[in-house]
């Protein structure tokens, strides 16, 4: 198997991705957060202490994702023309899956960007909640759909 991020020396390098041509390109990552129902319910209700849950794991979602050249050594930075977190709460059962979208007109593809915005929302809902619950799970960081450039489309298969 060949790495693109190493030169012929085996040095980490970022890759030139100066000659590709820009296209729309869009990834959509998820994460699970598994946690009591009661939590999943007051979180639901507007009952933590700590604020609106959601909302803030959504505004740290997004901006994680501007950040993540900043985070990951290799990678690009990106002019990020839409990110968007989205979340689906079952209470019978616990469970947050947050959904991460990311989209831009680039030379590179977003699927980092997307699962630093589903890492980070994920974790936002931790750390607004360990207050009441430690036990609180992640899960299951993955890429879920990326289109645009020569690879085209990948749909992570059910």
């Amino acid at each position: 198997m060949n790495f693109n991020h190493f030169d012929d020396d085996g040095q980490a390098i970022m890759v030139d991705v100066s000659n590709k041509k820009k296209t729309m390109r869009t990834a959509i990552a998820s994460s699970v957060v598994l946690m009591k129902r009661e939590t999943l319910r007051a979180i639901m209700e507007g009952d933590m202490r700590k604020g609106d849950v959601l909302g803030v794991a959504r505004l740290a979602g997004i901006s994680a994702c501007k950040k993540t050249p900043d985070l990951i050594p290799l990678s690009h930075p990106l002019a990020i023309h839409h990110a968007a977190i989205d979340f689906e709460c079952d209470l019978e059962t616990g469970v947050v899956k947050v959904r991460a979208t990311v989209r831009a007109f680039e030379r590179t593809g977003m699927e980092m960007e997307a699962m630093v915005a589903a890492s980070l929302a994920a974790l936002t809902i931790y750390d607004m909640c360990k207050g009441v619950e430690k036990g609180i799970e992640i899960n299951n960081v993955t890429l879920e759909y990326k289109e645009g450039g020569k690879s085209g489309i990948y749909k992570k298969s059910a």
